[in-house]
């Protein structure tokens, strides 16, 4: 199926039981209520979590001895900003399976069952890369750039700049480990096909090491290959599974 067959579908195609063609601003309809529907779930699931944002500030602290705020706002601020990336954390089920289900009119009915599977693995992968990022590259990071301290050169660290900058290499690396499911959709509708990914393989090398040296925290050449061999082990998986699932690739 190519992108423009799956746009044409999804754009005129029936809307599943309904047995009607969607207009343009119905999609534009559906589109809204499925964001709603996600941001709802963000707040409902911010809101739970700001219950329990000293609990989380103590984990996210942990790394560091010391944090500092510098406002008298910061520190609600910050319980604030830890509760909104909690509650997309824990929400990220239901944004995956709206994303999933707003282009389900434009796939095959067999391809449409796979919204469970697809949801689960997207939300695993993305808890895998996040989890990946704040117990091990973090951890080592941070003892490396605070390393830099002496004994007249003390950190001083913002608690607002600190939970920016985990919030920030969390959701990179979540992100960055989507890529399997990533590949997966581009081969169903054909942009990708593992030969291509194959024949660009030397490059897809030189772009994540470009990609680990950008988002890990320190400089050095460990904490930028514990990044870079998952990734490239990601990147031989998404090949493997564009070859099983995309598009038949022409002879």
């Amino acid at each position: 199926m190519a992108l423009t067959d799956l746009i044409s579908r999804s754009w005129v195609d029936n809307v599943p039981g309904d047995g009607r063609e969607m207009s343009f601003l119905e999609h534009l309809e559906e589109l809204r209520w499925r964001l709603i529907k996600s941001v709802a779930a963000v707040l409902i699931l911010s809101i739970v979590a700001y219950i329990f944002s000293d609990q989380i500030l103590e984990v996210i602290t942990r790394p560091i001895d010391q944090v500092y705020f510098t406002g008298p706002t910061e520190a609600f601020a910050v319980r604030i900003k830890i509760s909104v990336f909690t509650g997309l954390f824990l929400a990220l089920p239901v944004i995956f399976y709206q994303a999933w289900q707003f282009v389900v009119p434009g796939l095959h009915a067999h391809e449409s069952r796979m919204v469970i599977p697809v949801v689960l693995l997207a939300t695993l992968f993305f808890m895998a890369g996040s989890g990946f990022c704040f117990f091990l590259v973090l951890p080592v990071g941070i003892k490396f750039l605070l390393g830099f301290g002496t004994d007249k050169l003390k950190p001083l660290i913002a608690i607002d700049r600190y939970v920016s900058f985990v919030t920030w290499m969390t959701l990179s690396f979540g992100l960055v480990f989507e890529l399997p499911i990533i590949s997966y959709f581009l081969g169903r509708v054909g942009i990708i096909t593992s030969r291509m990914l194959s024949k660009a393989r030397r490059v897809a090398i030189v772009v994540i090491l470009i990609v680990a040296a950008a988002l890990t925290p320190g400089p050095d050449v460990f904490s930028q290959m514990m990044l870079a061999t998952p990734l490239y082990l990601l990147y031989e998986i998404s090949i493997i599974v564009v070859r099983l699932t995309g598009r038949r690739e022409s002879a």
